[in-house]
């Protein structure tokens, strides 16, 4: 088991992540999800003893192998846990020299790195691109290549920072496909920070809301499991959340996952004549200023949902706590997964 234990970490003084306990179990699937500047990627960097906690400890298997009174983490223990940062660094060589690599430091024989190659290769959709350099790959098959050269040293723990961030959604369905592949076949734990909350609740067992640094009790916003009636494909499905009926256009049936993306909510005072099939009338419980410039609305609407809007617009539309609020949107702006 990976872990952090009573955890502060500072840049320049300033605490930008406040942890008591956070746990990695051999096999698991985890899901770091929050908005940029939570610290998502500090929390990865802590766990793959790439930077000392400013306090507490990292734990490898009950032994600590980081922290700020511990010495530095030996290689046995460094082995045994991979990092993929969202802009990962490929050596200089091919694609398949970048694979063989680490097998070859560790001393494995020939004939098992060819078949390691092949097999990683294959299951991550880049064998057309064992003989291509750095320069000659996009963005996204950059990504695809660090994740397959970190599952060739098959190690214990592989973390991924946004891994599917420059991939479109056929190489990001290859790529959660090979990790579940590698997770049914060995023990490895993945941990995955990720801002697309819909990838996270499909491929996670465990999905963890991080907020200004510190683990979040809330569920990440507008998500709701619901049961999808059956109907006529191609219309929508009506489904109750809470007190009010949300409007999806989707043919899937059964259990799922509800999410509406917050930048696709529309906010006024009065219901405005549109075509969105979701119009709601509440009041507005919280207003928070996530980043510069934009506002966090946060209503009861017969359901908590949460709205962000430019500071402009919640200042012509004079939003306050307590204060009348109405929020739309479209049906297909419902995300069924």
């Amino acid at each position: 088991m990976l872990e952090l234990v009573g955890v502060r970490h500072r840049y320049d003084g300033r605490v930008v992540l406040d942890i008591e306990r956070f746990t990695v179990a051999p096999g698991s699937g985890v899901a770091i999800v929050g908005p940029n500047g939570s610290g998502k990627s500090t929390l990865l960097r802590l766990l793959a003893l790439l930077e000392r906690p400013s306090e507490g400890e990292v734990r490898l298997d009950g032994v600590v192998v980081a922290g700020a009174k511990a010495p530095s983490a030996g290689p046995a223990a460094r082995r045994r846990i991979t990092l993929v940062e969202q802009r990962p660094v490929l050596l200089r060589g091919s694609v398949r020299e970048n694979l063989e690599f680490g097998l070859q430091v560790r001393g494995i024989r020939r004939t098992d790195v060819n078949r390691r190659v092949a097999s990683v290769a294959a299951r991550l959709g880049i064998t057309p691109l064992l003989q291509r350099r750095r320069h000659e790959l996009s963005d996204g098959e950059v990504q695809r290549v660090a994740v397959a050269r970190a599952l060739a040293i098959e190690p214990d723990v592989l973390l991924l920072d946004e891994p599917a961030s420059s991939a479109d959604r056929a190489a990001a369905q290859t790529l959660y496909r090979a990790l579940t592949e590698e997770r049914a076949r060995r023990p490895l734990a993945v941990c995955l920070a990720s801002h697309q909350l819909e990838d996270a609740y499909r491929w996670a067992d465990d999905v963890r809301a991080l907020a200004e640094g510190r683990l979040s009790p809330v569920t990440p916003e507008n998500l709701f499991r619901v049961d999808l009636p059956s109907s006529g494909s191609g219309e929508l499905k009506h489904v109750c959340v809470g007190t009010i009926e949300i409007a999806a256009a989707t043919d899937k049936t059964g259990p799922a996952i509800l999410a509406v993306p917050p930048t696709d909510i529309f906010v006024s005072r009065e219901p405005l004549a549109s075509s969105a099939r979701n119009v709601f009338t509440g009041r507005v419980t919280r207003l928070t200023h996530q980043r510069p410039g934009a506002v966090q609305v946060t209503a009861d609407v017969g359901v908590e949902l949460v709205a962000v809007v430019t500071e402009e617009a919640a200042r012509d539309l004079g939003l306050t706590p307590g204060g009348p609020v109405v929020f739309s949107f479209k049906a297909s702006a419902v995300r069924v997964f």
